[in-house]
């Protein structure tokens, strides 16, 4: 679990006017709640946080004003859709120790069984429970000779000591689908085009 610096500043300045010229000063406005405490409203450096947010669930360490270090996790992150740049970011305050919700991604590794099945992703990320400051960045799942029909369920997957499933142990994760069922498909949609053709 990395942890990263970042030094953040108090912001008394609201609206959307406040966050743009924020954002012109390559800032990124945010908000850090949790703990039953009044939300904190931060000016956070916008490098820094886009560098931070490539990790998935990463710890950040605020040194807000020079005066206070608080641990937080990214809980939301709103981006410009067009050009990717932060906009806000909503950040969780922890303590260590304390348990939280997340979700790791899930990695698949190996080859399916031959005969060109489709791998489907049920759940890109797999809710769990950890320690704030022990949170894995993510789990990798062996589908080496999996067949069509074979699932991967979240009860099948081997999480890091301390971190607990938060999602019904039945839940399926990874499932192999029968090529076929694409063919049969595009087959369908060639006898429409000769179809009307004709």
């Amino acid at each position: 679990m990395s942890e990263v610096k970042i030094f953040a500043e108090t912001r008394t300045e609201f609206g959307k006017g406040a966050a743009r010229r924020i954002r012109r000063d390559s800032k990124v406005p945010g908000v850090l709640y949790g703990h039953g405490s009044d939300p904190l409203h931060l000016t956070l450096p916008g490098h820094d946080l886009l560098l931070a947010l490539r990790t998935p669930n990463v710890l950040i360490s605020l040194d807000i004003d020079g005066k206070s270090n608080e641990l937080a996790i990214p809980k939301s992150v709103q981006r410009d859709p067009v050009k990717g740049f932060l906009e806000h970011v909503d950040l969780l305050l922890v303590k260590r120790g304390e348990k939280v919700t997340v979700e790791i991604p899930v990695h698949a590794e190996g080859e399916l069984a031959a005969g060109g099945n489709l791998l489907e992703h049920v759940l890109n990320a797999l809710p769990v429970e950890a320690e704030a400051t022990h949170i894995p960045q993510g789990v990798t799942v062996s589908v080496e000779g999996l067949e069509a029909g074979s699932s991967v369920l979240a009860k099948d997957i081997t999480l890091p000591a301390g971190v607990t499933l938060a999602v019904d142990e039945d839940a399926v994760v990874l499932q192999v689908l029968a090529a076929q069922a694409e063919e049969a498909v595009e087959g369908e949609a060639a006898e429409g085009e000769e179809v009307a053709e004709a």
